[in-house]
Parts: C-alpha cells; structure tokens; sequence
C-alpha cells in the first residue's frame, strides 16, 4: 500500500495527487454550507438595525460568486503543493505554459472576485433603496442608481488593472499614469458637465430644494419638476418648461418659495392732503378693522409717510400658505373692503380732486 501511495506520476506522488484532490472534492461538496456561513458572517458585520432586508437576502444575492470563488481559490492552493509536471514544461509563443496555466487561473480568481464585490455593491443599493422609498424625495432614487453604476464601473477597472498586475505581470504604474492623463483630458474638455454633476451631489447631500418646490432663481420663478445629474426642470408660472443648470442653482441666490411659513401682502394707500388727521385717524382704524378677516393671521396699518402730494398709509398682512387662487381673492376682499371704508368716511385719494383752481394775479387777469 505504501509503495502504490508512494508511486511517482508525472513528478508527484500518488499520495500528493489524493491529498489534492481530495481536497478540491470535498470543498466542492461543502461550497454550499461554506459559502452561506461566510456570507451569513458578512451579513452581520455590515448589517444595520434601520435595514428592513433579512440575511436571506444578502446570503441568496451572495452564493453563487462566493461559491466559486472558494472553489477556484482553495483549487489554487491545492495545485500549488503539487510539482509543475516536467512533461507539461514547454513554451507556447516563448511564454512558459506553467505561467500561461498561473496567470490563467489568478485572472478568473480576481475575476470572480470582483464579481462578488459588485454583488455587495447591489445588495447595498438595494438597502438604501428601499429607504429611499420610504421618503417622498425622488431623486433619492435617481441618485443612488448612479452611485451604484459609478461604484461598479470603478470595480471594473480595478479588476482590468488586477489582471493585468498579476495575470501578465506587467506594471500598472504605467496604465494609471495614463488614465489619469485621459481622465483629466476628459475633465478638461467636459468640465462645464464636470462642474454640473458636482453640484447636483451638492444638491442631493444638501437638499436645499426638493421636487415640487416652488423655487425663484436667476429672475425664474415655477416648480420643480425634476432634479438631473446635469440640470434641473422648472416649470414657470407662465406653464413653460425651463431647464436650469445644477451649478447655477447651487451658485445664485436662490428663494425656496415653498419653505416660507406665512404668505405676505403689501398696499400702499395714498390720501389727499385735504384729509384732516380726524379722518385720518379715523380712516385708520376703518383699515384695520377691515384686516380683521379670519384668513388673517397678523397686519399693520400705519401712517407711514407725510410727501408733498399725499398721505401715505403703509397696510401690510400676513396669512397661512393658503393656494395662490385663495390668497389672490383675498386680497381682493380686502381692497374692496377697505375702499369702501374710506369711501364711507368722505376720505379721497391722492389725486382724486380733478377741480382747476387759479391762485393770484391769474385769477385776477380772466376777470
């Protein structure tokens, strides 16, 4: 028995081929119960209390790229023990056929590697998903889906790179020195768009506007309809659609219309200088009376100024963040209300009297 175990074939023992084999049989009849304890192992290091997605999940998401990957490695390492057959040790295009069969299998090893780290970075998307359905923030969505795209192609170059290092042995000094020359002419020739998505993270991180905002920015004044990688959609108050560049919004003095508590009216009330402050006073206090409207949550109404032409009554009124249509028809009422007051008092406006009066010699010299 000794002497079969110790019987060489193609320079290895027959006892070193069981050992290996062995090895690489049994891990094939375990990848299944070894690949769902490590993942369930993963499962508790990154897992969060506020995820909703069970380990069933991330272990199901994880099994078929940790599978082979532990067959792939531990074959490696069972191969490695083994001498490289004296037989097999010939050139194939001057490149040694042992090499050709090492970078072969560290290729696939980095290969199905990568591939289990973008898994990772889907079962992650698909977590921050569904918490970003759970808020009414649309481009939540939108924002995690190119994080996920962005992540994955970064996993992807990284993988070219690996394999290239160890699968060719080759220097990749040299490939990043020229990707970072093409990523920076490319930066250079886009970098309007460049400066555009920076913003539009800007915007996702800061929020200081969401979809269906009403927003005043660069004289433009609507809704939000949409929030882009590169712009965002407003629709005016005159129903046209304007695309506005993320930079600008994040760059201008922008007013969130939508996050005022109060909607606020201004009137300014010009009375003939023929007014004695009698009626004035009284005049006032008709005004404020008419402010005394249930939709009226806090006014003043003053005697602001004194010019040569008038006397100017300054009338300004706050109300909740009632519709446009609401708000515009009250402030109608109240016009109306307050027109009549002074109408009832005898008041005249500024301006009001049309009668020529003739002061002086000019009086003197029609007679």
């Amino acid at each position: 028995m000794n002497d079969f175990l110790s019987y060489v074939f193609l320079d290895n023992s027959i006892k070193s081929y069981l050992i290996c084999f062995g090895t690489i049989l049994l891990i094939i009849l375990l990848k299944k119960y070894l690949s769902r304890t490590i993942s369930r192992l993963l499962y508790k290091l990154i897992k969060h209390s506020s995820w909703k997605i069970d380990q069933k999940s991330f272990v199901e998401l994880l099994l078929q790229p940790m599978q082979i990957f532990l067959i792939i490695m531990v074959t490696m390492i069972s191969l490695d023990i083994l001498k490289f057959p004296s037989l097999f040790d010939f050139e194939v295009y001057h490149v040694k056929f042992r090499n050709i069969v090492d970078g072969v299998t560290k290729g696939v090893l980095v290969i199905i590697f990568i591939w289990l780290l973008r898994r990772i970075i889907d079962f992650i998307a698909m977590l921050m998903e569904q918490k970003a359905n759970l808020t009414p923030e649309v481009h939540d969505n939108q924002m995690i889906v190119f994080f996920k795209d962005f992540f994955k192609a970064v996993l992807v170059i990284m993988g070219i790179l690996l394999v290239i290092r160890f699968s060719f042995h080759k220097d990749i000094t040299t490939y990043l020195a020229g990707l970072s020359i093409v990523a920076g002419a490319l930066a250079l020739a886009a970098r309007e768009s460049l400066e555009n998505l920076i913003a539009s993270f800007i915007i996702f991180f800061d929020k200081p506007f969401h979809l269906g905002d009403s927003v005043k920015v660069q004289g433009i004044t609507g809704t939000v309809e949409k929030i882009g990688l590169r712009s965002t959609r407003i629709r005016t108050e005159q129903k046209t659609f304007v695309t506005v560049p993320n930079k600008q919004m994040v760059d201008s003095i922008m007013d969130n219309i939508t996050l005022r508590t109060q909607r606020r009216a201004d009137l300014k009330l010009e009375l003939s200088l023929q007014t004695s402050s009698v009626k004035l006073d009284h005049a006032i206090a008709a005004i404020k009376s008419s402010l005394s409207h249930p939709a009226i949550e806090n006014y003043v109404a003053f005697l602001s100024d004194i010019t040569a032409n008038a006397f100017i009554i300054h009338i300004e009124y706050y109300t909740a963040i009632i519709p446009l249509s609401e708000f515009n028809q009250l402030k109608q009422t109240i016009n109306l209300s307050i027109l009549r007051s002074i109408e009832n008092l005898g008041v005249e406006l500024a301006g009001e009297n049309k009668e020529i009066r003739l002061v002086g010699g000019e009086a003197n010299a029609l007679k």
